[in-house]
């Protein structure tokens, strides 16, 4: 059977240090039928220069240069550009094994091509230490988007991220990532769930995503980082519009979305504010939260913590994140 045609979206900027190994390892795919998009969104370092090596190298590979309008906007253009009947993402500093797609493609074919889309596990790379986390389990699962959606909220195998998953082009004519906002994902990959009847999930790790300290998720607090409350509490009400029943699911990932930015501010100045804003969310729905058997263990601890008052509350999160990183 021929192999489709599927689009490899890269968004590119600044990354220099990475690029090299992120385009290695696309050229390296076992899946060869491939267009591989480039959108270099601005750089003002060389990797526009390291991305043309590839275009003059593998005829698959096409450079496009715009203004800087950040990682949505290149993202966007990117499916703007597309003709793969399949469409998957890669951050350029990131990478991936080199059955990366045809893993993928293969859970799409064990479903008779009924499933629309499927995704595989991160291993998470601590770029400070080397330590290296897998972040799935192994299994193969055939799933529905609804389940996919709750196993997202509880942080169950399912992440959020637009990488690690392969989706038919079509199901993007509705959804664009948000531009002008952080964490886009959040806002954008349950509009895809809710779309799919099945979705075909391979927990093995194919991506590799690099967690640096400085990186959006784990960088120092700036307002902008509220965002994620706001992208958060959108999927929220879009899901629970449709599945009411998901509910408790949806408000566990809008507490862990407080918690994981209050615990940004912790060295934060003029931020007293903010953090009142998310102690009196977390107080409104402590009793619903601790009431639901699945929210996870790390949930659970945090309000204990934060029960015996937020300076200790402050010191004890500090003290995890210390020994946690020494491991």
């Amino acid at each position: 059977m021929d192999q489709p045609l599927i689009s490899v979206i890269l968004p590119v900027y600044n990354v220099e240090r990475y690029l090299e190994r992120c385009l290695r390892a696309v050229a390296e795919q076992d899946y060869q039928n491939l267009e591989v998009l480039m959108i270099d969104d601005g750089s003002t370092d060389s990797s526009a220069k390291i991305a043309n090596r590839f275009v003059e190298a593998d005829p698959r590979f096409r450079l496009i240069h715009q203004e800087n309008g950040g990682l949505s906007n290149a993202r966007n253009h990117g499916l703007e550009l597309a003709t793969g009947k399949y469409v998957t993402f890669i951050d350029s500093d990131d990478y991936v094994t080199s059955d990366y797609v045809s893993f993928m493609y293969k859970l799409l074919e064990e479903t008779d091509f009924r499933a629309p889309m499927a995704l595989c596990s991160l291993m998470d790379v601590f770029t400070d230490t080397g330590r290296q986390k897998d972040c799935g389990d192994g299994s193969r699962q055939v799933l529905t988007g609804k389940q996919c959606i709750e196993k997202m909220c509880y942080h169950d195998l399912v992440d959020t991220c637009a990488y690690a998953k392969l989706c038919r082009r079509e199901m993007y004519d509705q959804v664009r990532f948000p531009e002008g906002k952080l964490f886009e994902d959040i806002g954008s990959t349950y509009q895809l769930f809710l779309q799919a009847d099945q979705v075909a999930c391979g927990f093995s790790p194919k991506y590799y995503y690099m967690v640096r300290a400085n990186s959006i998720v784990t960088g120092s607090f700036t307002p902008a980082k509220m965002d994620l409350l706001e992208m958060t509490d959108q999927m929220a009400a879009a899901v629970t519009k449709v599945y009411p029943d998901l509910r408790a699911a949806t408000l566990r990932r809008q507490v862990y979305a407080r918690f994981s930015t209050l615990n940004q501010t912790l060295d934060a100045k003029g931020v007293g504010e903010e953090q009142a804003q998310i102690l009196a969310y977390l107080k409104e729905h402590k009793k619903e939260v601790l009431s639901d058997p699945k929210t996870p263990r790390r949930d659970r601890l945090a309000f204990g913590m934060l029960s015996l008052g937020f300076p200790f509350y402050k010191f004890a999160w500090k003290t995890y994140v210390k020994r946690k990183g020494s491991k």
